[in-house]
């Protein structure tokens, strides 16, 4: 079962970039929880991220396949991403872009980390299960 760090746990980030490339390939279930976990931020900053995709871990699709809204606060965000319809993402990495506003520096610094966890497909027949009982 896949579990690894997109981004290593309390990363600095200043400026946009790309974390490393991950094969996903092995995985035997396409979904996965994808968590941004932000430690430390200064006010009035933005970070954004993106999960790319890729046959070959080296040329990356020009769109993302999932991208989590805005953060500005320490929390964990998750996010549920199914790659069933992306049959050739062999690879995935993430991409992030910091905004900082207002007054002094405006270099934004973030310390955070990205997690991807496959998630079964025990759990998601679980949480449909629970899903439909609760409507």
């Amino acid at each position: 079962m896949l579990d690894a760090f997109l981004v290593p746990e309390k990363t600095v980030v200043t400026a946009k970039g790309d974390g490393e490339a991950l094969d996903v390939s092995g995985a035997a279930n396409p979904v996965f929880l994808v968590t941004l976990s932000i430690n430390e931020v200064v006010e009035q900053e933005s970070i954004e991220i993106g999960l790319f995709t890729s046959a070959d871990g080296t040329t990356w699709e020009a769109k993302p396949v999932a991208t989590m809204a805005q953060k500005f606060y320490v929390g964990e965000y998750p996010l549920l991403v199914d790659l069933t319809a992306t049959p050739n993402a062999k690879f995935v990495r993430v991409h992030w872009d910091v905004n900082r506003w207002g007054r002094g520096p405006t270099t934004p610094r973030f310390v955070c980390g990205v997690r991807i966890r496959e998630v079964t497909a025990e759990a998601l027949l679980e949480a449909k299960a629970e899903a439909s009982a609760r409507r």
